[in-house]
């Protein structure tokens, strides 16, 4: 059998697809293009398997993929679709005239039974190739099987429930031996267990079903032609694999609840469905004689696991005595019904029959249909053909019936991922709610939808649903997009209007003061929601009027708050002296601009409270902008009002150590005007450096002669360094004060000396103190007795100057025996340099005639050289070379001249360098010229040896190679 699932070659059979009859309802205008844009295909989309078969299928089962069917009289075929190129054959091995009378095969694919119509039964396994037969089970014609989905295995059923034609449950269990296969009987046991019966006696047992509910409870679901019974119980822990005679015995005196129906079939059949990953079963259909009751199963009800039962009767085409249905198969929403010739899908929503498929006659009739739980996979074989149909979005149109049935929120549940559908499902919902007089619910409906927006809003108008309208207009403005900004305002600016409106008519009610506050609650929330925001402060003005236009200042101050418009804040407390809060908005924004322009007004009201706040910003203030509010504030003249302004400007000064000159100035002249004191230290902690001090000389000098502050003025002549003037002023205060001011130019001491003599002159002639005078005397050691003299009236007689005198002569003769003793010195200190210079000249050095310049390592005796007290030899051009480059310009210059004059010269050098000597005195004028020039080069060359003088000292920081030279000297190294 091939894998090939083309669709079959006569697609265009006479297959008829009926879809939900669509209801009428009435669609208000949507947004959305009602046009179907995905490509339709039905729900149960039907493929003929590409197998033909070579002898007639009397049986087909699938399960977990696995499909066995029954050809003929003694063949099994078994596939696994996964692989369905290969696969498998088994002969029954039956020589007899027995029939497969049904097949059943377990949830994993692995066990299979074979019920034949000579009351006898077969198993095969998955993994094996030869078939057992069950010798417990011979005499019993099987109608059901209910398999152990909670203890099976590949190789062990598990306890399971088996139905028979005569009534009759047993419990049995297979099992298969790994070691030896089939060397014992596959089935364990086979015990009967209960036995079904009608009013007319025992019935065929025509479905079984095991399930487990919470708390270890089982129920056992077990169907006749027209009764269905359910078995409840629990199974003690531990105890499972004894199987289920316990639940079964609690019934053995009287009959298990079940469900009855009058009508018969002669047959019935139970389907389930199963969603994807779960394990239990959700809903479920019966399908008997008076047609299909579908319902949910609830395995948390004590004694009944059926819920929301309902029968919905078969199609009127389907005449139970002459056309009765053969198979059911559930789906999540969907029943279908196997007729002779065609397949219905009825819709468990409605019951409406919502998809039709006839067969051609060819294909013979239809035999049976099945579904694979695992894979949702449905299959449907004749004698001859074998079709599968494949389950696509059955959930497509499923809003539409839950949404005629105002089941709202499953209708919005199956459409959520289709817009144009939802939209639908909210104006039916919007309308069905507002018809009930649910109108705020009927407000948010309204607003997801794409309806006119005018058309829904007049709607809540006329019907007086203030709050409604408001609700429809806060859930619209939520859903637009940030690009809607013309929506937004209208919206917004509506809302403000009404809520305004709104509190307006509930404050004036006391009765209604619990839904003020509500409702005040719910204005704030939308006036501070972080999605208004923008267009809130966009159209801030406009709020501002309509809160105006109503009076309520409250909000006004909130709106203005949450809009960070603090300077209207600011200024409605200011206008309603509500100072203090006026300054508490200003310190928790602590806005620089709100503060300069403010604070002239707060400080007149609350002074220390706004230094303070001014003081708690610290340098994020100008103090200089504050100035003008201290300044109006201070010119009041209260001593308390000058304090406070004295507080902030210390504050700057010492604390924030502002450098302004405008702040400097301003406290100065709050010193000068209140604190004296305190000015004359501000002056002197300022300092007397001209370049460190940050107020204005000048003004500062003004300002305290303004006053009559002298000692301040003479501090500021002293700064300028006006030293006659500090003096002057000084002596009309304090002789002590003007002492230290003429001790001040030290580096000018006729200065210095005629600042005394001004003090001398003012104490002799103004204070006529002669002690006075002479104390002046010693305290400055630039006066003579001499220079005060004159100053003194002729009258004073000599004795008022003796010591005086004397004091001077004596420093005379002292001045005179010390320049005496630096003679003696300087004649002994001559004396001994002439005996070191002719010890200098008798000096003299021993070379060998190995030794080597120190420059360039050739023998030394091979041309003049140079010898130095270090040791150093070198020739003379090599020392030359060396010292040249490191020569002043001038000295450059000069070598270079003594050079061209010694090659000008008649003689030329034979004899090698060496200090001049008493031979070299006797020569002629002209070899004397010569000799001295050579002497003037040495004094340049030789001066200092080239490696241990100066030279090298100051070539430290010299680089080994010649920067301009670096290139060419890199290149000659590769």
């Amino acid at each position: 059998m091939a894998s090939i699932l083309d669709e079959y070659e006569d697609s265009l059979h006479r297959s008829v697809s009926v879809q939900q009859s669509r209801a009428s309802v009435g669609i208000p205008h949507s947004g959305y293009v009602n046009a179907r844009l995905e490509k339709e295909t039905p729900i149960f989309n039907k493929q003929r398997i590409d197998f033909t078969p070579p002898e007639k299928i009397n049986s087909l089962v699938v399960s977990s993929n696995q499909l066995c069917m029954s050809l003929g009289k003694d063949t099994l075929l078994r596939i696994d679709l996964g692989k369905p190129d290969e696969p498998n054959q088994v002969e029954l091995g039956r020589k007899d005239e027995a029939k497969v009378y049904k097949m059943f095969l377990d949830h994993t694919g692995s066990h299979l039974l074979i019920a034949l119509n000579t009351s006898e039964c077969l198993y095969l396994n998955r993994s094996v190739q030869k078939v057992r037969a069950l010798s417990r089970w011979k005499g019993h014609l099987i109608e059901s099987v209910g398999w152990n989905k909670f203890l099976g295995s590949e190789t062990n059923t598990g306890p399971i429930l088996v139905g028979t034609s005569q009534g009759q449950i047993y419990e049995a269990e297979i099992s298969v031996s790994e070691g030896s296969l089939f060397s014992t009987n596959p089935d364990q046991y086979f015990r009967q267990v209960y036995t079904l019966e009608e009013e007319s006696g025992p019935a065929p047992v025509c479905c079984l079903e095991i399930e487990r509910g919470i708390e270890g409870k089982f129920f056992i679901i077990a169907t006749t032609r027209k009764r269905l019974f359910q078995f409840v119980g629990k199974v003690p822990e531990g105890t499972e694999q004894q199987g289920f005679s316990s639940i079964f015995a609690v019934h053995a005196d009287h009959l298990p609840g079940f469900r009855e129906f009058p009508a018969n079939l002669g047959f019935s059949e139970i389907a389930f469905y199963t969603p994807k990953l779960r394990s239990n079963p959700r809903s479920f259909a019966w399908m008997m004689g008076n047609g299909v009751l579908y319902g949910t199963l609830d395995y948390s009800r004590p004694d009944s696991i059926l819920s929301d039962e309902r029968v919905w009767v078969y199609p009127a085409d389907i005449d139970i005595t002459v056309n009765k249905p053969i198979s059911i198969v559930l789906t999540q929403f969907h029943f279908l019904l196997l007729l002779s010739d065609r397949v219905k899908a009825v819709c468990t929503l409605n019951g409406q029959v919502v998809f039709q498929d006839l067969f051609l006659e060819k294909f013979g009739m239809l035999t049976r249909m099945i579904k694979d739980p695992t894979v949702q996979q449905i299959w449907i074989h004749t004698e001859k053909v074998v079709f599968r149909y494949h389950v696509q979005r059955e959930s497509r149109d499923v809003w539409k019936m839950y949404m005629n049935m105002n089941k709202f929120d499953l209708a919005k549940e199956y459409c959520k991922d289709r817009p144009e559908c939802l939209d639908i499902v909210l104006a039916k919902e919007a309308e069905h709610c507002f018809q009930n007089k649910r109108y705020l619910d009927s407000a948010k409906c309204y607003a997801l939808t794409q309806n006119y927006f005018e058309e829904i809003a007049l709607k809540f108008i006329e019907a007086k649903q203030e709050e409604a309208l408001m609700e429809f207009l806060i859930k619209k403005l939520s859903n637009l997009k940030p690009s809607e900004k013309t929506q937004t305002t209208l919206l917004t600016t509506w809302l403000t209007e009404l809520y305004l409106n709104w509190l307006g008519i509930l404050q004036g009610d006391p009765s209604q003061r619990n839904l003020y506050l509500d409702t005040r609650e719910k204005f704030r929330t939308f006036l501070s929601s972080p999605k208004n925001k923008d267009c809130l402060f966009n159209n801030r003005a406009s709020i501002y009027e309509l809160l105006a236009s109503h009076g309520d200042t409250e909000h006004m101050v909130y709106f203005a708050v949450i809009m960070q418009d603090y300077e209207r804040v600011v200024a409605h407390h200011c206008q309603h002296d509500e100072y203090d809060e006026a300054l508490n908005v200003l310190s928790r924004h602590r806005d620089e601009k709100l503060f300069y322009k403010f604070s002239p007004v707060l400080i007149q009201h609350i002074p220390k409270k706004v230094v303070d706040a001014w003081i708690s910003m610290g340098s994020r203030l100008d103090a200089r902008n504050l100035i003008p509010a201290l300044v109006n504030y201070s010119q009041s003249g209260s001593t308390q009002q000058i304090n406070e302004a004295i507080r902030y400007m210390e504050f700057c000064v010492y604390q924030l150590e502002e450098t302004q000159q405008a702040i400097h100035n301003y406290l100065l002249s709050l010193y000068a005007l209140c604190r004296p004191d305190s000015l004359l230290s501000y002056l002197e902690q300022a300092g007397t450096n001209p370049n460190r001090i940050h107020y204005d000389l000048k003004y500062a000098l003004r300002l305290c002669a303004e006053h009559g502050h002298h000692r301040a003025c003479v501090h500021v002549y002293k700064v300028m360094e006006l030293y006659e003037e500090a003096v002057d002023l000084a002596l009309q205060v304090d002789v002590d004060l003007a002492k230290s001011c003429a001790d001040l130019p030290e580096d000018d001491e006729e200065l210095r000396k005629k600042l005394w003599l001004k003090i001398a002159r003012h104490v002799v002639q103004e204070e006529k103190d002669v002690k006075k005078a002479m104390a002046c005397l010693s305290s400055c050691a630039l006066l003579k007795i001499e220079d005060v003299l004159p100053f003194f009236p002729d009258f004073v007689t000599i004795d008022h100057f003796k010591e005086a005198i004397c004091n001077s002569l004596e420093d005379y003769n002292k001045h005179i025996e010390e320049l005496k003793r630096e003679m003696e010195e300087a004649t002994q200190s001559a004396k001994r340099i002439r005996e070191d210079i002719q010890e200098m000249r008798n000096k003299y050095g021993s070379v060998e005639p190995q030794e080597k310049c120190a420059a360039c390592d050739f023998p030394l005796l091979n041309r003049p050289f140079y010898l130095f007290l270090c040791g150093h030899m070198f020739h003379y051009d090599c020392l030359l070379q060396a010292v040249f480059p490191n020569l002043p310009a001038y000295k450059q210059a000069k070598l270079e001249d003594l050079q061209k004059k010694l090659a000008a010269t008649s003689q030329p050098s034979k004899s090698h360098h060496r200090p001049k000597d008493a031979d070299s005195i006797s020569l002629g004028k002209g070899q004397q010229s010569r000799e001295q020039i050579k002497a003037d080069i040495d004094d340049i060359v030789a001066a200092e040896c080239v490696y241990c003088g100066e030279l090298m000292i100051r070539s430290i920081d010299k680089p080994f190679i010649d920067p301009q030279k670096y290139e060419e000297e890199m290149q000659s190294w590769l």
